[in-house]
């Protein structure tokens, strides 16, 4: 469980009277709360509504856990609920809050998809104090009649912003209704868009908004750059940087789950140790790759965009967009999984031509990312993307919207000619 340093004047002990949960959080090492556990956890004490913004690996976790675990006491029933967009990230907040937990003897419970529904079922009878849960498998406990959620008395929504991007607005809405109107909701996201917003309003009474860093930035520590590829050499490339010093431990991000299978198909052929991990993998194939990645059995780590979120692992060195991300919000989420509390890290894109998406991302950034143009790999006039942004920016008005895939030869030359 990651825990950014910071130099805050704030102790723990100003944060929460609950021994036993300041006893784990001794036990874990943590000295300094976040900028965002600062501003939330008094919040939540007073029993408000909260919308949290902030970026990923900031402790948001341990901003809605701790004063979820103070409030529940002694209760006897299920009174916590934590909804999370991925299995990868419900199982990470659950071992959070059994770690936050364990001296208060409390039950935390997981119910994401890919598991055995009747163990999930057996479990349930005997009693949980917070589940953990993915809305779809959610959705089936309560269709089942096997969850009881009128004594909820904290909800969380972690990462809302990833779960309507995944199309959970409808389970959302029907685990709402299951719900007892009154209620705590705590509403955590990156970042938010207008449908984020929308639902934050609506479902939340008065909250207070905390927010410690713009939407959608990225962390302090981490090395941006870009390199210009042709797409038939992004292997060689790969290969190329792996092969240099520093390179410890890779998670390289594709954008298809066929693309991430031919990658470590790929890698493994060139002697690199790596593994791939996918939403078409088994659940224990998920989780056996994410342990020998974790462990350091394999040196990469080649996934889909299931792992920009809730991948919390220490020492990843480098993030590798093998594919240019199409969402601006994406980019910040995938090269969030390195330079993680408070450690440095790197961030490498390759671009074979998506320049209109490189620069979406840098106005999102506010800053042009470094570029980096090697002979031997460069993507055919990819050093024009070295040109400043206002260049793009105009040749973008006269062309439109279309994809630099589209522009004939004539128009490419024109696009890339300096003005």
């Amino acid at each position: 469980m990651d825990q950014v340093v910071t130099k805050s004047a704030v102790t723990f002990e100003q944060l929460t009277t609950c021994e036993p949960v300041l006893r784990a959080i001794r036990e874990l090492g943590w000295t300094e709360p976040t900028p965002v556990q600062v501003q939330a956890i008094p919040v939540a004490r007073e029993g408000r509504d909260i919308v949290g913004i902030a970026q990923t690996g900031t402790g948001k976790t341990g901003a809605f856990l701790m004063p979820a675990l103070e409030k529940h006491g002694n209760s006897e029933r299920l009174s916590t609920l934590v909804l999370c967009p991925t299995r990868e990230l419900a199982q990470q907040v659950a071992e959070d809050a059994r770690v936050l937990s364990k001296h208060l003897h409390l039950f935390v419970g997981e119910l994401v998809g890919g598991l055995p529904i009747r163990a999930q079922i057996r479990d349930l009878r005997a009693g949980f104090d917070i589940v953990v849960a993915t809305p779809g498998r959610l959705i089936d406990h309560i269709e089942r009649g096997t969850i009881d959620l009128s004594g909820i008395d904290v909800l969380v929504l972690d990462e809302a912003d990833r779960m309507l991007d995944m199309g959970f607005r409808p389970q959302i809405e029907q685990v709402l209704q299951a719900l007892p109107k009154k209620r705590q909701t705590l509403f955590f996201s990156a970042t938010m868009p207008n449908g984020v917003h929308a639902l934050a309003l609506r479902i939340l009474n008065d909250p207070v908004w905390v927010e410690v860093t713009k939407s959608a930035t990225a962390a302090d520590g981490i090395e941006q750059k870009i390199y210009s590829v042709r797409p038939e050499k992004k292997v060689d490339l790969l290969v190329d940087l792996l092969g240099r010093e520093g390179w410890d431990q890779v998670l390289v991000f594709t954008r298809t789950k066929h693309g991430a299978d031919v990658l470590d198909s790929q890698l493994k052929r060139a002697g690199i140790s790596c593994t791939v991990m996918h939403g078409d993998r088994e659940m224990k194939e998920r989780h056996r790759a994410l342990a020998e990645f974790d462990n350091g059995k394999v040196r990469v780590l080649v996934a889909t965009d299931v792992a920009q979120r809730g991948l919390d692992i220490e020492g990843i060195s480098h993030v590798v967009n093998f594919d240019t991300p199409k969402d601006p919000e994406d980019y910040v989420h995938r090269i969030g999984r390195t330079g993680r509390a408070g450690a440095t890290g790197t961030a490498i894109t390759f671009m074979s031509g998506e320049l209109a998406q490189v620069h979406d991302i840098e106005r999102m950034l506010g800053y042009q990312i470094e570029r980096i143009s090697l002979p031997e790999y460069d993507y055919e006039g990819g050093t024009a993307a070295l040109r400043p942004q206002p260049q793009a920016k105009r040749t973008g008005q006269r062309f439109g919207a279309r994809r630099v895939e589209e522009l004939s030869p004539e128009q490419l030359r024109e696009l890339l000619k300096v003005g």
